[in-house]
């Protein structure tokens, strides 16, 4: 594959189709599920979540923080899994519903601003760095957009006492040292692509799933040097998902 810093400026640049739920109406019932499904045989364990149901969000709770961006059951940690039967199932009994992919199992994601995401696609380019999967997301309360990258797992040493919670690196006292970044690993999750948020807004694969997973300190450097670009700029202090 080439890795020039043009390739990522044009893929960036290009069309979005509506096959790959960019601009337009999305991807229809049938891509969706090939997406999905296609994840799932990534080893990429999914549950369902929330959907935009008006200008809200489809639970049942009023005003809800995270409107269409959270699981549906307190136990989406167990229920999680990359079994297709299982995920056609959901896809079947509520195809509106969106899903969410546990991480710190098959694979962690490293959040970052959207600018910030493609300032680093160029480096790690230009640099001949191999990534993995990446997502973009939109929405109003979500700035600019965030920009996802998905990479191996830290989350399950063999020493179950070197493994470290998401809520680690998403707490507050951390933000100096890797400013609008968030390192979902153990105990979080990232909305799956193809997603629907209130307001047009969108989760969508930029590079898709079938990718290999890199590790994630080969790109780390290349993220926390990008966000540091734009550390001052306010609109980056909304967290892109809850850890819980």
């Amino acid at each position: 594959m080439e890795h020039k810093g043009g390739f990522f400026s044009r893929w960036l640049r290009r069309p979005r189709s509506r096959a790959d739920g960019g601009e337009g109406t999305g991807p229809g019932a049938g891509a969706r599920e090939d997406l999905l499904l296609a994840a799932a045989a990534a080893g990429f364990p999914l549950a369902t979540a929330a959907h935009p149901a008006g200008y809200g969000c489809s639970c049942d709770r009023v005003g809800c923080p995270t409107p269409a961006r959270h699981p549906v059951s307190f136990a989406w940690r167990t229920q999680a899994t990359a079994d297709p039967e299982k995920v056609t199932q959901w896809l079947r009994a509520v195809p509106q519903a969106n899903f969410v992919t546990a991480t710190g199992i098959a694979h962690d994601v490293l959040d970052v601003p959207v600018e910030a995401g493609r300032l680093a696609l160029e480096k790690l380019g230009e640099a001949g760095v191999e990534v993995g999967p990446v997502a973009t997301s939109t929405g109003p309360d979500l700035g600019q957009g965030r920009m996802l990258f998905f990479t191996a797992t830290r989350g399950t040493p063999e020493d179950e006492d070197e493994w470290w919670p998401c809520e680690l690196d998403c707490h507050p006292e951390t933000m100096d040292e890797h400013p609008g970044l968030r390192w979902h690993c153990r105990g979080s999750y990232v909305l799956l692509p193809p997603a629907r948020l209130p307001g047009d807004g969108r989760v969508a694969w930029l590079l898709g799933p079938e990718r290999p997973l890199p590790d994630p300190l080969t790109l780390l450097e290349a993220l926390t040097d990008a966000c540091a670009r734009f550390a001052d700029e306010e609109r980056y202090e909304v967290a892109a998902w809850p850890s819980r």
